[in-house]
């Protein structure tokens, strides 16, 4: 791969590449211009050309959902990291991954430490002041826990931002009290008045909140007695979803409901304007979102593995069931081109469609029409990979409405 010419001024084209269009792979020329596609198998020239030879040239990637970011805030419990470093390696990771649009999925919870809201409005200030030394778009999905009444004000200063957030409605309060017997994918609509709770007092409870107390950095015994305070304010939670969700449908932005166990649970965020079922956790749920022309999302990282890691439904096998259109980094950056790798190996659907689920798919699902395909007049967010036969892919170039962001050049050329 050569460059030619300067890298800040210009129309630029890339010729020689397997090009990754909507439904088919073809070799042939792209212009980008402005920041945008200006032609697509043309004769117009370019002030600096991309030799793209033996590499595949494809929509960048576009992740809704990922909370790897928080790895570098607190790389080991209770060790907390300059955020400014943090975003700037995240950023940077992003890159490399050939992810131009992120969503850093930020947990506004009423959990001291990691999850707090204090930490959260220093997360998005940090992205907004460094903005101009990013690389690629930082955006925000505010991850609100319905349990957290407080986070009101933030949510209002976050909607306000230049690049809108979205919005999704996490409720780990209810399932975090759900009696032991109930698997997780089995639990009721949250808001159900018989929900099954379990002993909130009992050293087995305290024990169960091993994992959230050292993320909160206070003891299983401090944490349980937090969270049965928040479990007494539960009549006041749909009053609360109500506001949260009329401030998003004012501001416009995509909306999405967590982990749904039941289609009742699907139908009362759709009808508060929730259209992306993220993670359904049941076929019935997955099958509500769709039957109700919902977008339905799932982790990469679970059709990387084979499977749900937690015993949820099978990425790979909704995919193939025509029951998933998009994909999320989730916890690791590198699933989601892992994910197109393995799905694209066990034949689950053609590698224009898996290629959708991580760029079309999930801009569609965040209201974001100007990317996510190669075609005339969208923003130039472009991934050049190196996908050998029968071998892993890895990203060689990323490009964020036409600006370099990424380029890497192997040892071996």
């Amino acid at each position: 791969m050569t460059y030619q010419g300067k890298i800040d001024a210009g129309a630029t084209l890339f010729q020689g590449a397997q090009v990754l269009l909507a439904d088919q792979i073809v070799e042939t020329s792209v212009l980008i211009e402005g920041g945008r596609i200006a032609e697509i198998g043309g004769t117009s020239a370019g002030d600096r050309v991309v030799d793209a030879r033996g590499l595949m040239l494809a929509p960048a990637l576009v992740d809704l959902h990922g909370d790897a970011f928080e790895r570098q805030m607190m790389p080991r419990p209770g060790v907390f990291f300059p955020m400014d470093t943090a975003v700037l390696e995240t950023d940077r990771q992003l890159a490399a991954n050939g992810i131009a649009t992120a969503y850093h999925s930020l947990t506004l919870s009423w959990e001291p430490g990691l999850r707090s809201l204090e930490q959260s409005r220093g997360t998005i200030q940090a992205i907004r002041d460094l903005a101009p030394r990013l690389t690629v778009e930082n955006r925000i999905q505010l991850r609100w826990e319905t349990f957290c009444f407080e986070a009101m004000d933030l949510i209002d200063w976050a909607l306000q931002a230049p690049l809108k957030p979205s919005i999704a409605f996490n409720d780990h309060t209810t399932m975090g009290v759900l009696h032991p017997d109930v698997p997780i994918q089995k639990r009721p609509f949250d808001q159900a008045p018989d929900f099954p709770v379990a002993d909130l007092h009992s050293p087995a409870f305290a024990r169960k909140m091993d994992k959230r107390a050292k993320r909160a950095g206070v003891t299983e015994e401090e944490y349980a007695a937090l969270i049965r305070t928040r479990w007494e304010k539960r009549p006041d939670v749909p009053a609360a979803i109500g506001k949260v969700a009329e401030a998003g449908r004012r501001a416009g932005v995509a909306m999405l409901s967590h982990d749904d166990t039941q289609p009742e649970t699907r139908a009362y965020y759709r009808a508060l304007g929730a259209t992306v079922s993220e993670f359904p956790m049941v076929i019935e749920a997955a099958q509500a979102a769709r039957e109700g022309g919902d977008f339905i999302v799932f982790g990469s990282p679970n059709a990387v593995r084979g499977g749900s890691h937690i015993g949820s439904l099978a990425a790979a096998d909704m995919v193939e069931a025509g029951l998933c259109d998009a994909l999320a980094s989730d916890y690791y950056y590198p699933a989601m081109l892992a994910a197109v790798a393995r799905l694209d190996a066990e034949k689950r659907a053609p590698r224009p469609e898996l290629w959708s689920l991580i760029s079309k798919g999930p801009a569609r699902a965040m209201k974001l029409d100007d990317r996510g395909e190669i075609s005339v007049g969208q923003r130039a967010d472009l991934v050049l990979v190196d996908w050998p036969d029968q071998g892993t892919p890895a990203i060689r170039a990323t490009y964020v409405a036409g600006r370099p962001a990424y380029a890497a050049m192997p040892l071996g050329q």
